[in-house]
């Protein structure tokens, strides 16, 4: 699995081109049902406009993609839209951008423009996070090494999942699979041998990044 980044929390955009209002609503979704309920609540939301473009991208390699112009001339609305979402390597992932007219016509050029602008915009303001392979894993130490771990997990930004208190104590973490050897190697050399490592499985690690 290569990197990639998805919605985390959804993002408005506005812009105003020759009197025409353009809004941009960007929405984290998991599957081509849920895009096409958002767009149809977005439509009845903005009833009145004079179109509610959009597009979308679904799965881990963007094996699903939708656009529509929704009225404008062709390709000049869905795609630059769905450009935002594929260059920015965006995934599971909508964006509508509803315009509402102003009476003076934009012509082809002029709309490619306003419409991934408006996108750019949304975008901008959703909060995102960076998918990376992951490696979830359960370690299991004695109470005299564990500030030892909780140190080394501090030192290197990995946060437990959960924890368990018993006779010993049972961490559960998710980790980027490319920082899991070096854990491992860092914790076996700081408890000298006495942690143990279980249940070791590939997943997903996401990571919160700035807007924009």
């Amino acid at each position: 699995m290569s990197e990639y980044f998805v919605v985390d929390l959804p993002g408005k955009g506005e812009i105003v081109e020759k009197k025409s209002k353009f809004i941009s609503h960007v929405l984290p979704v998991k599957s081509e049902q849920q895009a096409v309920e958002c767009i149809e609540s977005i439509k009845k939301k903005y009833w009145d406009a004079r179109h509610n473009c959009f597009a979308f991208v679904i799965g881990k390699n963007n094996e699903i993609q939708r656009f529509s112009d929704d009225g404008e001339p062709q390709g000049t609305a869905g795609k630059p839209i769905l450009e935002v979402l594929t260059s920015q390597n965006i995934h599971n992932a909508l964006i509508v951008v509803t315009r509402y007219f102003g009476g003076t016509l934009l012509g082809t050029g002029g709309l490619v423009r306003a419409y991934g602008l408006c996108a750019k915009e949304g975008m901008k303001n959703a909060g995102k996070k960076k998918v990376y392979p992951g490696i979830r894993m359960d370690i299991v130490s004695d109470y005299n090494n564990i500030g030892k771990i909780q140190y080394i997990m501090g030192q290197m930004g990995i946060h437990p999942e959960d924890e368990k208190y018993a006779e010993n104590v049972t961490i559960t973490l998710n980790m980027k699979a490319s920082d899991s050897g070096v854990f491992k190697t860092k914790v076996t050399d700081a408890t000298n041998g006495k942690t143990i490592f279980l249940n070791e499985s590939e997943t997903e690690y996401k990571e919160s990044i700035e807007t924009g």
